[in-house]
């Protein structure tokens, strides 16, 4: 039995449709079953509740085999350290308990870099992956840079403003991964029982960008003049406690692109291991000019 937590969310969506595509028994652990697509209600085991339950996580970990982890990062949460080390202490507990063969995590490059311990919600994501490895359950942190689907926020401003905005420097180039190979990635992790210990796989996307060669890529895909505009660590967080996020977390954010800007995601040396298939061209072309045209 494989358990997959937060499957509603972007990757999760899509391991889930890669692992039922292979046949493979499935417990889903989620919130609100109704939001699952009908096919996936009928053919996976559900648990309805937050897996940062203790009682939730426990039942869902009897008998597993292996488990996906991805902590959800409460935006409301008092503390980036409270959003993902103490969410997942419950299901370290649990994966001890029940036997769970392994982990697999989603987390965020940056181990071994001076800028990780001052870098918001990435230092949060390494403390919880030495938490999961510290319980003795053999993890692997699926380690990631930014998410292209992080732009899917910003398709209201690309059709009214022409515009996306970033904290990120608009002339350093870093990698970009898409969430349909960081699933990819997982779903091999998670089926394959060769491994032990614990560990880090780093998905690299296929290339490096700047904002600017992202726009560039955007005006051609969308034909029409997309521009890039850096937004100031001051001002994202005053948007992002405008929306309701906490003090707390807003800053934690702030932090983790200050680092990334700093050249975090940049000290995992590129390996064809490590370098996932899908371009940022390929995902404007099948995912965000769609949503952008819906």
């Amino acid at each position: 039995m494989y358990v997959i937590t937060a499957p509603t969310s972007t990757i999760g969506r899509e391991l889930v449709d890669d692992l039922l595509g292979r046949d493979v028994p499935l417990r889903l652990v989620v919130r609100d079953a109704e939001r699952l697509a009908p096919q996936v209600r009928e053919r996976a085991e559900i648990v309805e509740g937050s897996h940062g339950d203790p009682a939730v996580i426990d039942r869902a970990c009897e008998g597993a085999d292996a488990v996906f982890w991805l902590a959800p990062g409460d935006p409301a949460g008092s503390s980036a350290l409270a959003a993902y080390v103490d969410f997942t202490r419950p299901a370290c507990e649990a994966f001890v308990r029940h036997g769970v063969q392994r982990v697999v995590g989603i987390s965020a490059l940056g181990r071994g870099t001076p800028m990780a311990a001052q870098a918001g919600l990435v230092t949060a994501s390494l403390a919880m992956d030495d938490l999961i490895g510290a319980s003795g359950v053999p993890y692997r942190a699926v380690t990631c840079p930014s998410f292209m689907h992080n732009l899917l926020h910003q398709v209201r401003a690309m059709k009214e403003q022409g515009m996306f905005s970033l904290m990120s420097d608009p002339g350093l180039k870093t990698p970009v991964v898409a969430a349909r190979d960081i699933a990819a990635t997982s779903a091999r992790l998670l089926l394959d029982d060769s491994w032990r210990g614990s560990g880090e796989v780093a998905c690299l996307g296929p290339e490096d960008l700047t904002p600017i060669e992202m726009a560039r890529t955007l005006s051609d895909v969308l034909g029409t003049e997309i521009g890039y505009r850096q937004t100031p660590g001051a001002a994202l967080k005053e948007r992002l406690t405008g929306f309701g996020t906490s003090e707390a977390m807003a800053q934690a954010m702030v932090d983790m692109f200050d680092a990334k800007n700093q050249g975090m995601d940049k000290a995992v040396p590129r390996t064809h291991e490590s370098t996932t298939p899908t371009t940022f061209r390929q995902w404007c072309e099948e995912v965000l000019k769609p949503a952008i045209g819906a």
